[in-house]
């Protein structure tokens, strides 16, 4: 079952990267959205992995459901993915990464732009 997780809001006082990032969940992440939001994955691995963007029920057009949108994201590099707008939400208002590779030394974190 996929992890849930918790959507950190920026500010100019800063967000620590180190203290907020969330290992990854090999079975999958996923997170409460306003569309708003990216996310920010950190492989640490010695490997590429690829974040699967799961599209929601709102995105099929004509009874057809797009492909997922994958990202690859290079063994020692931070990738920001998103915004995210509604059609990747699920019935829940959820949006669900799923993951393949090699997941250890992977964090994730999810951003929102404070006020």
């Amino acid at each position: 079952m996929a992890t849930t997780l918790t959507v950190q809001t920026t500010s100019r006082a800063g967000l620590s990267q180190a203290a907020h990032g969330t290992a990854a969940d090999a079975t999958g992440n996923n997170w409460k959205s306003n569309a708003n939001e990216i996310l920010r994955v950190f492989n640490g691995g010695g490997a590429s992995i690829t974040a699967t963007l799961v599209f929601g029920p709102d995105a099929a057009v004509d009874g057809q459901m797009p492909t997922n949108k994958t990202v690859s994201i290079a063994a020692g590099d931070t990738v920001d993915i998103g915004p995210f707008p509604a059609y990747y939400q699920d019935a829940t208002d959820k949006v669900n990464i799923t993951w393949t590779g090699t997941m250890t030394s992977v964090k994730v974190m999810v951003l929102k732009l404070g006020s």
